[in-house]
């Protein structure tokens, strides 16, 4: 078990995967959240939304340990058109599987090292992961400009929606 400055320096690491994937994501024309949960009450790290509709997916490792002890990332797989996996420069890449894309990050940016593959959800499953998302940014947005109110976590990971 990892003591408490393990799991704070792993913690900080995922966060700045996070924001160098988010970067990377804006500057390829996607809009990202963090912390979606999907119909499946799985969450993705990061879920995005191309220009065209186009719906990506990356889970965030903040290190080896992390990556091994997440058997659940094919969950996340029907959820999107491409499913990526965002580590650090020090992550051994050779883990990250064939069917997922590879990112590797720091807090400025980041680079996408191998594609992911491209598998087009069903209109059905577009349009309610489209609305989803478009919900809870909405959601996070309004939050955010209005000081005095407090959405419950259930509303700010979609759980409600």
């Amino acid at each position: 078990m990892a003591d408490g400055a393990d799991t704070t320096e792993d913690l900080a690491r995922a966060a700045a995967i996070a924001r160098g994937t988010l970067r990377l994501l804006a500057d390829l024309g996607l809009c990202g959240i963090q912390e979606m949960t999907l119909a499946n009450n799985r969450r993705a790290d990061i879920a995005a939304i191309g220009p065209g509709g186009e719906v990506w997916m990356v889970e965030i490792k903040s290190g080896v340990a992390d990556f091994r002890s997440d058997a659940k990332w094919p969950e996340y797989m029907p959820f999107c058109d491409r499913f990526w996996f965002a580590v650090d420069h020090d992550f051994p890449q050779e883990l990250i599987p064939e069917e997922a894309g590879l990112i590797v990050a720091d807090a400025f940016g980041a680079a996408v090292i191998r594609e992911a593959p491209a598998e087009k959800l069903s209109p059905a499953r577009r349009k309610a992961v489209t609305l989803r998302l478009a919900r809870l940014a909405a959601m996070r947005l309004s939050a955010a400009a209005d000081a005095g109110w407090t959405a419950s976590e259930a509303a700010l990971t979609s759980t409600g929606l």
